[in-house]
């Protein structure tokens, strides 16, 4: 989700009648005295459609984020998604983490046109370019080690995570010359889960997820979007899921380096580094053999170089990065 400069006015969705009661819902849950004065398509997001509202009223202008899952397969989890995402977002309220306020949820789509979460508009841009990469990968790794030290209650604790992929289900690219390192990658993830200390979880922390305002020295994140996936495991499983996006955006080098910036900033990963192995692998495969479809809200905003032959070699070189330093 991006917002800013990168939201696109349109005529259409909210405008549209297919969105009639999506908008009634989101108008009564305004201040009275508000209405929607505009409507805009926020680009960069793949799993929903994502809409900017300007809100304008006696007391002056705001605006809200409206998502909204569209998608068949993501209708039938909307229920559980979205009501996941609206209670991490109440727990979130009073930290000093960057996340938006909810406004209201319709997860069942009893009143919308589709499974709907209205919440606060957070400042700040997507930030994918090559520029400043490193200063907002130090940022990065910050921001995450401030999400796994939030406090939390045993009856406030989300979900156990989930994996995103199996030994079973993972294939390796059709014109690859490895196929031994693809298939010693999969002998990996069919041990047992190693065993780690559970703290909270993004889930889906990657720079597509994360905001920022400034430029050079004054750079800082604004925001941390997309809490749907939010659960209880591994700090190394988080690290790993922003390893992977960090390689496929910027590089293997940039990729492998995340998790030194993460246990530099205070962070704490498994002991063992074969522990640690199992939890990268388990999220780089996880992008196999289709790590270019994750990248197609990053080439919406900009990141045009990005394709399907230059993801498949970066992860291909990431994985074997993995084994070339934390296998024994």
């Amino acid at each position: 989700m991006v917002t800013g400069e990168d939201a696109e006015h349109i005529g259409t969705d909210l405008a549209d009648k297919r969105w009639d009661a999506t908008r009634a819902w989101a108008e009564k849950q305004l201040v009275e005295g508000e209405h929607i004065a505009a409507v805009a398509q926020l680009r960069g997001g793949w799993t929903s459609e994502i809409g900017g509202m300007d809100v304008r009223g006696p007391s002056g202008r705001r605006s809200l984020v409206l998502r909204s899952f569209v998608r068949p397969f993501f209708v039938r989890h909307a229920e559980g998604l979205l009501t996941r995402e609206a209670a991490v977002l109440r727990l979130l309220h009073d930290t000093d983490l960057p996340a938006a306020r909810l406004v209201a949820v319709d997860a069942t789509a009893e009143y919308c046109d589709h499974p709907s979460l209205l919440m606060s508009r957070l400042p700040g841009t997507l930030r994918l370019g090559g520029e400043d990469a490193d200063w907002r990968a130090e940022l990065l790794a910050r921001q995450l080690l401030r999400i796994h030290r939030l406090p939390v209650t045993a009856e406030a604790r989300p979900r156990d995570y989930q994996a995103w992929t199996s030994p079973e289900r993972v294939r390796p690219p059709e014109d690859t010359e490895q196929r031994g390192l693809w298939q010693r990658a999969v002998d990996v993830l069919r041990r047992e889960p190693p065993q780690y200390r559970g703290c909270f979880l993004h889930r889906d922390f990657h720079p597509g997820n994360v905001l920022f305002t400034g430029d050079g020295d004054g750079l800082r994140i604004s925001g941390v979007v997309d809490w749907v996936e939010t659960s209880w495991g591994p700090a190394d499983l988080d690290v790993a899921h922003c390893s992977t996006a960090l390689a496929l955006l910027h590089g293997v080098s940039t990729g492998m380096r995340f998790a030194d910036r993460y246990v530099a900033a205070g962070g704490a990963l498994a002991d063992d580094p074969v522990d640690h192995l199992y939890w990268r692998l388990l999220d780089a495969l996880a992008f196999a053999p289709d790590a270019q479809k994750v990248a197609v809200p990053w080439r919406e905003v900009g990141r045009a170089d990005l394709t399907p032959a230059l993801l498949t070699q970066r992860l291909e070189g990431y994985v074997r990065a993995l084994f070339d330093r934390y296998a024994c």
